[in-house]
């Protein structure tokens, strides 16, 4: 899992990144996404009810709030009794660390490396507990600095999916929150010195519905890298 220790938040900041169980340094993953589609769109493309909190789009950075796509109860999750139907919810991207890290409201977990740590596996195992998450393109850092010391943003998005659903899993604890599931790198990414990437499920809606109501062996299998043939980079858009 990454646990992100930001200098300063929004689309931008450079972030110190312990990555690992806890503080081991390999690889640093996607601080920030773009969700450049409106609730309205977000609802009609995952056949999900909107609900009542607006989504203008823009970025989507570390302790910020976005739409996540549930198909459990909302805030206590349970045996799921019956299919329960898919609704957009405004969830915090990090969830507090396990007790062992003390939570300053700033050590969030962003992403999830292993998911068959104790900290995740209970919740991955229970279908109700994953969700979707909705992006146009992610951002990951370049391998190297600039002359002034600085990382690059290096911004990606599928080809075959103007709208796409990122792998996702919830937890609540102070706030309703959310980590990334992550796999590794692609070919294109490798190339650019990542070892990880976000998973993104693919097109066919069979995949995010066994993202969302699946038994978990069938439902891991998605967590595979994204075909590099299938991605694209794109400029990084306005920032919001």
């Amino acid at each position: 899992m990454c646990i992100l220790k930001p200098h300063a938040a929004g689309p931008g900041s450079s972030s110190d990144c312990l990555c690992g169980p806890f503080g081991s340094q390999p690889d640093c993953v996607t601080h920030l996404f773009r969700l450049d589609a409106d609730a309205a769109t977000i609802a009609e493309t995952f056949g999900a009810v909107r609900g009542d909190d607006p989504w203008p789009g823009g970025h989507v950075a570390p302790s910020s709030f976005a739409p996540v796509i549930t198909a459990g109860r909302e805030l206590i999750p349970g045996p799921i009794r019956s299919r329960g139907r898919r609704r957009i919810t405004p969830r915090m991207w990090g969830v507090p660390p396990p007790p062992s890290v003390q939570y300053d409201g700033r050590n969030a977990v962003l992403t999830v490396r292993n998911p068959h740590s104790p900290f995740w596996i209970g919740n991955l195992r229970n279908s109700e507990f994953r969700c979707l998450i909705p992006a146009t393109a992610f951002m990951e850092w370049s391998a190297g600095v600039d002359a002034q010391g600085r990382r690059k943003q290096m911004w990606f998005a599928p080809t075959d999916q103007p709208l796409f659903a990122m792998a996702g899993v919830w937890k609540d604890s102070e706030v309703p929150s959310f980590a990334l599931l992550t796999c590794e790198a692609n070919a294109a990414l490798r190339r650019e010195g990542r070892e990880r990437m976000p998973a993104i499920l693919p097109a066919d809606p069979g995949a995010q519905e066994l993202w969302l109501y699946g038994e978990w062996r069938k439902a891991e299998a998605l967590l595979q890298p994204y075909s590099s043939s299938l991605m694209r980079p794109v400029e990084r858009g306005p920032t919001n």
